[in-house]
């Protein structure tokens, strides 16, 4: 194998009903490539016919077995080349006669292995079957790859299952759109999975849909080794497989941190019936009303002394309560008694006594991370109280390393039914993960509470773009282009409040914030707090309007109920 492996990102325009000269295009992009030493060429989805048909019989004089005559073609080159090259194209299954948007994989020998889009976007039910060839990594002398196309990396079930498959980089093959690239969803997948992400989008507009651009080579640590904007071209990159294989995110070894067995629900479809029925099934756990409320996040560095600490939760709790009219204020993990060797404190002790008599204070609800004991041991937990007293608690479930020199692992999920709606809580690390967020949304939850004191980064920055978008998407410039916990929201279709340390000097880099539950909704529905200690707040919305179905995204969650299911079994194992 060789070390380091130069890659390459095509981006490409096709043409509908110019399925030669599309073709003629990309082999000759695809020969370039590998004259300048490429070892693996990713070309974009459907980029051998154009993408948006109106059905099965307009698509039908295009489409093709694999292996086939466009396969052969690409084969050709890559035998002449010694490289390995994905395309796009729609394939016919000779047995069914169905038709598939298909990734395939091609080497010096021919056709490697065949990805079937599993998750359709709006287009592929026109005249496209879903994938019913699962999730595969093909071991090759470059390396492990797996093949995802366009819409399958919005869940985070699909790039996991590459992930835990040993999948060195994952070729992402897309007609993106409807935001500037690269998309946060191609870094997020990249980092939280420690791989190599190739992504190769096309770029242009066919049938009144914009499309973004944006190829690119994204590293195991989310940053962008190469990109191109606008236009046709190829962005290269040399790219070292022992990053992937270290299996590290924020400096922690996640697969191996992994907890399968509270993960059970993944396998689940909570929304395929209307969850306002579903969770009221047998009169257990109806979805609470819900309310607009306004949400705070507090971000501070706590110390050793938990009296002092009180103190700043106080000024801080009284700040968002007063001056942002926040009912709800999320602090940091460990708040109460310190991240170094943490004095651990009893629920029912006068630490917690005064933290409600704050949230009675000053008429807010809190909640707030802190070590805990009792008489089974120490825990790293989060505790939401209100004026009444304590509400629930959650006992944090992957522990990072750090946390393993002194606490246990909690056991089950923190999810309580509240005035905001349905609460989940996660402490830190345990957002990491991308399995949590989606366990407490197939719970139905509403909000997602984070208090957290996460080292590294968790955001990146967009120089702009040269793309042309629709009113309202953004083009231009942004320090917060890619935040991971942004992305873990908008993946949920949950509203998600974020609390972190702030300590540059010992790597924490802050960046709380309140997030909304549609990534793609413009403006965006968010507050962050980018540097210092103080508060941010922003209203949050889990009502719903008086009707059979739910007609607000926290109660619909229209990307989870889009999930395929039946995929995800090794994903408890």
């Amino acid at each position: 194998m060789p070390s380091p492996l130069k890659v390459a990102a095509v981006q490409f325009e096709p043409t509908l009903f110019e399925k030669e000269r599309n073709i003629a295009r990309l082999v000759a992009m695809v020969r370039q490539a590998a004259e300048a030493g490429a070892d693996l060429i990713v070309t974009p989805e459907m980029g051998t016919t154009g993408y948006c048909w109106f059905d099965r019989a307009e698509v039908a004089p295009f489409v093709e077995t694999i292996p086939g005559p466009t396969t052969g073609r690409f084969a050709q080159v890559a035998r002449e080349q010694g490289c390995h090259i994905v395309i796009g194209m729609p394939e016919v299954d000779p047995a069914t006669g169905l038709y598939y948007n298909a990734a395939v994989l091609i080497g010096p020998s021919g056709v490697v292995g065949t990805h079937r889009k599993t998750h359709p976007y709006i287009s592929e039910p026109k005249w496209s079957a879903p994938g019913d060839l699962g999730h595969q990594v093909f071991d090759t002398p470059i390396g492990r790859i797996a093949l995802l196309v366009c819409m399958d990396i919005h869940f985070i079930e699909t790039a996991r299952l590459a992930g835990l498959g040993g999948a060195d980089i994952i070729c992402h093959i897309s007609n993106w759109l409807a935001e500037r690239t690269p998309a946060p969803y191609w870094i997020t997948r990249a980092v939280e999975n420690s791989c190599y992400l190739i992504e190769a989008n096309r770029w242009g507009l066919e049938r009144t849909v914009q499309f973004s651009g944006g190829s690119c080579v994204i590293g195991p640590d989310g940053a962008i080794e190469a990109v191109i904007d606008g236009g046709d071209g190829i962005a290269y990159a040399q790219i070292d497989l022992e990053r992937a294989r270290a299996r590290r995110m924020l400096g922690e070894s996640v697969f191996e941190q992994r907890r399968p067995e509270l993960y059970m629900e993944l396998p689940t479809h909570t929304h395929s019936w209307n969850p306002l029925d579903f969770f009221a099934l047998y009169g257990h756990r109806p979805l609470p009303p819900g309310r607009r409320s306004r949400v705070a996040v507090a971000q501070f560095a706590p110390t050793g002394d938990v009296s002092a600490n009180l103190a700043r939760i106080e000024e801080l709790a009284a700040q968002a309560a007063h001056e942002t009219g926040a009912e709800l204020v999320v602090f940091p993990e460990r708040a109460l008694t310190g991240l170094e060797a943490p004095a651990a404190v009893r629920l029912d002790g006068p630490a917690l006594a005064r933290l409600i008599a704050i949230a009675a204070r000053h008429r807010v609800h809190i909640i707030a991370g802190l070590a805990e004991e009792d008489d089974a041991g120490l825990y790293n937990s989060a505790v939401l109280v209100g004026p009444q007293g304590v509400v629930g608690r959650h006992r944090k479930l992957h522990l990072d390393a750090s946390d393993h020199n002194w606490a246990t692992p909690g056991a089950d999920w923190g999810v309580f039914d509240t005035m905001f709606g349905r609460v989940g809580v996660l402490i830190g690390h345990d957002a990491a993960f991308p399995e949590a967020g989606r366990v407490l949304a197939l719970r139905g939850c509403d909000l997602i509470l984070c208090p957290a004191a996460l080292r590294g980064n968790l955001t990146a920055a967009h120089a702009g773009s040269t793309v042309a978008q629709n009113y309202p998407i953004p083009t231009g410039a942004d320090p917060h282009h890619w935040h991971l916990m942004r992305a873990r929201a908008g993946e949920n279709n949950v509203f998600l409040a974020f609390a972190n340390v702030i300590d540059e000097s010992a790597g924490y880099r802050g960046k709380s914030g309140v997030f909304g539950p549609d990534t793609f909704e413009f403006p965006r529905r968010e507050a962050i707090l980018g540097e210092g200690e103080g508060v941010v707040a922003a209203e949050i919305d889990t009502t719903n309007l008086d009707t059979r179905y739910p007609t607000n995204v926290v109660r619909r969650k229209d990307l989870v109920t889009m999930r395929q299911p039946h995929h995800y079994l090794p994903l408890i194992r």
